[in-house]
């Protein structure tokens, strides 16, 4: 009987190490079937990545086996669906379309790519720019607004009519009869607030704002610069409403004069192809033209006359009041002493302009950093004026011969 009971505990210990046994090697086939699928993602993602780089090279490869397509220039689109194109080795063609390009698109001097055996018009392409066109200060709309201009109370109510009307409200003019101005000048001395109206002029409308330096459109090379004048109109045109503002328009807007060098006749082709852009675009259009100079006196007679630069704005040097309203914006975000006395930095600012006031703003400010301040003091605004005021009277009378 004992023989049996000791057989059966050797039977139970074998079963227990069997089970056991079974249990490690069901556990670790687990973990090896984790490494196996861990492994099978890996190779699936490779092969996935390698997919995509066997069908991009197929892509290139397909493209590179290619014909290259001919350029050319649509002159006209004709009713059959057929176009007139001259192509960029000079003849002109008569040729079929395909038929995914849609109509609406074949517009005069509209770029187009042609196929080099049948010359068919397979693809429209964007119009070609010069970089420095693209370059140019553009803002989506500027932040500055109307509160931010101060003292310029009537050029503000001229700039709204002739400039914000027609682009907000085109209809008021349909019902009088009457077309806007086409072009408005802002002249007066450096400093006075001239770019500063056309910014807050354009953020009103919810305009694009263009700004273009009048000596970037002096080119070296002959027709640059009146091409350079063609597209930037083309541009405001594509980002209307648009808001262009000339400054320093003098630098390509001088009297013309009989003699003249080779530079000076460039200079004066660039003049014409602004004229003639002038004369040329919808007075209700959703581009308005602003221009700026501190040099009225040399500017071309041909500006000024109806139909190009209709209304003539001055911006002269702020007044007491205006140089009062100017400190309150300019100061109105800065920490100040309680003992700070505007009306003492406005009597001690006699003759600044409106760029000295915010420069003395800065100074006065700097003064405080200077000092480890967190507010700006009364002796701060004093020194800021001081050092500004003295440079300012340095400048002017430097410069009071230029200005009429």
């Amino acid at each position: 009987m004992s023989h049996e009971v000791e057989r059966d505990d050797d039977d139970k210990d074998i079963a227990e190490k069997d089970r056991s046994y079974l249990l490690s090697y069901t556990r670790h086939l687990e973990r090896k079937i984790r490494t196996l699928e861990t492994e099978k993602q890996l190779i699936e993602n490779e092969r996935m990545r390698m997919e995509r780089e066997i069908a991009s090279m197929r892509n290139d490869l397909e493209q590179m086996k290619r014909s290259p397509l001919i350029t050319g220039t649509i002159v006209d689109a004709l009713d059959d669906g057929r176009a007139v194109v001259r192509s960029s080795s000079g003849p002109s063609f008569v040729v079929n379309v395909i038929k995914s390009i849609e109509k609406e698109t074949l517009k005069p001097n509209s770029r187009v790519a042609l196929n080099q055996r049948n010359f068919a018009i397979v693809e429209v392409l964007p119009q070609q720019k010069d970089p420095m066109v693209s370059a140019m200060e553009v803002e989506d709309r500027p932040t500055v607004a109307y509160e931010d201009v101060g003292g310029l109370e009537e050029q503000i109510l001229e700039l709204r009519e002739t400039v914000e009307l027609p682009l907000t409200s085109p209809e008021l003019f349909e019902k009088v009869g009457i077309s806007p101005p086409k072009g408005v000048m802002l002249f007066g001395p450096p400093g006075t607030g001239k770019t500063l109206l056309a910014r807050a002029v354009a953020h009103e409308t919810n305009a694009t704002f263009i700004r273009v330096i009048g000596s970037e459109l002096v080119q070296k090379f002959i027709g640059e610069g009146a091409r350079l004048v063609r597209e930037i109109f083309e541009f405001a045109e594509e980002k209307s409403p648009t808001i262009l503002f000339i400054d320093e328009l003098d630098a390509i807007g001088s009297r013309r004069l009989d003699i003249a060098t080779s530079g000076d006749r460039e200079v004066q082709r660039t003049l014409m192809q602004l004229l003639s852009n002038l004369d040329g675009f919808d007075v209700r259009g959703n581009v308005r033209v602003v221009a700026a100079t501190n040099r009225p006196d040399i500017l071309d007679p041909a500006l000024l006359r109806p139909g190009r630069f209709d209304r003539v704005i001055e911006i002269g040097m702020p007044s007491k009041k205006a140089r009062q309203d100017i400190f309150k914006i300019h100061t109105r975000k800065m920490a100040l002493a309680d003992a700070v006395d505007i009306d003492i930095m406005v009597s001690m600012s006699e003759g600044a302009s409106g760029a000295d006031i915010r420069n003395i703003c800065m100074e006065a400010g700097m003064f405080a950093v200077r000092g480890s301040r967190d507010h700006i003091t009364d002796g701060d605004f004093k020194k800021a004026v001081n050092k500004v005021m003295g440079k300012v009277k340095l400048d002017s009378t430097k410069n009071e011969r230029f200005f009429v």
